[in-house]
C-alpha cells in the first residue's frame, strides 16, 4: 500500500512539473506566441548576439553593418545572449539553427550569409522597398556592392 501511495505521489509531482514547465515555455520569451508578436512588431526584426551598439559576434556585427549601410536604423533587435529561452525558441520558431536571424515584415529572411548575398546582388534594396523602406543606396549608387 505504501508503495502505491509513493508511486502516486511521484506520478502527480512529475505531471505537475511537466505542466509547469510547459506553461513556462508556452508563455516565455521563446514561446511561439511571443515570437510571433516580436516579428510582427516592426518591419525589420533581428535576433542577434549582443545589441546593435555592441554586437557580441562577427555575424551579428555584419548584419548590423549591412542594415546601417542601407540606412535601416529603425529596427527591433533582440539579444539572445540575455535569454536562453529566447535563443532556443527563435531557432525552433524559424527552424534555422544559427543566430543572427533577420525578419522583414514578419517573414524570416535568413542569417548573415543570406542577408549579405541579398545585399551584394541588390535583392535587399528590393525587399526593403516592398515593406516601405527606401535604402539609402538608391541615393548613393556609387556605394552599391
Amino acid at each position: 500500500m505504501n508503495r502505491l501511495l509513493s508511486k502516486s505521489v511521484l506520478s502527480t509531482a512529475h505531471n505537475t512539473f511537466c505542466r509547469l514547465a510547459a506553461a513556462r515555455y508556452a508563455s516565455g520569451a521563446g514561446s511561439k506566441e511571443n515570437l510571433e508578436k516580436l516579428v510582427q512588431n516592426n518591419k525589420v526584426v533581428v535576433f542577434m548576439k549582443g545589441t546593435p551598439d555592441a554586437p557580441r559576434c562577427g555575424f551579428s556585427n555584419a548584419v548590423v553593418q549591412i542594415l546601417n549601410f542601407h540606412g535601416v536604423d529603425n529596427y527591433d533587435a533582440h539579444n539572445v545572449l540575455a535569454d536562453e529561452d529566447l535563443r532556443q525558441g527563435v531557432k525552433d520558431f524559424s527552424n534555422w539553427p544559427t543566430i543572427p536571424q533577420v525578419y522583414l515584415n514578419g517573414e524570416f529572411i535568413g542569417g548573415c550569409d543570406i542577408l549579405l548575398d541579398m545585399h551584394k546582388n541588390g535583392e535587399l534594396i528590393e525587399e526593403l522597398q516592398k515593406i516601405g523602406i527606401r535604402s539609402q543606396l538608391l541615393d548613393h549608387p556609387d556605394k552599391q556592392a
